[in-house]
């Protein structure tokens, strides 16, 4: 048997897409739903995975720290970085990839869940993250 759980986010940031054909080469922006979820090995005293709170927590720091309100470009994109910080201030989020749904997904399920779930117990295995109410993107651990 496993037991798995998911805890929703909201959060607003902008990007582009270097090479994009069409309108999503320039910068924009999306209100994001980011779902993150998350199995145990083992349930707590409680009988808990991993206590909602916390899941919220740790994800919900890590997502206003770095994403929310926040450019998320490319750090090959020169010229987004550029326009970026030449407004002051600015927040810019710098990935390793150009930023589509799919790379902040799997960005977040790979890279970032487990530093912010590492002591927990739990274990992120799927991540969804909406660009609108028609659009997402999920990354799954095999």
């Amino acid at each position: 048997m496993s037991i798995r759980i998911m805890r929703r986010f909201t959060f607003c940031a902008g990007h582009r897409l270097v090479g994009h054909e069409g309108k999503c080469q320039n910068l924009h922006g999306h209100n994001y739903v980011l779902e993150v979820y998350v199995t145990g090995k083992e349930q707590d005293a409680v009988g808990r995975i991993l206590d909602f709170k916390q899941l919220k927590n740790r994800c919900k720091d890590w997502i206003d720290e770095n994403w929310d309100h926040t450019f998320v470009l490319w750090d090959q994109d020169q010229n987004g970085l550029d326009a970026i910080r030449s407004s002051e201030p600015h927040r810019v989020y710098e990935m390793d990839s150009n930023p589509t749904a799919e790379n902040m997904a799997k960005h977040f399920l790979e890279d970032v869940c487990p530093k912010i779930l590492g002591d927990s117990g739990a274990e992120a295995y799927k991540v969804r993250l909406w660009e609108s109410e028609e659009t997402y993107a999920e990354v799954e651990l095999d």
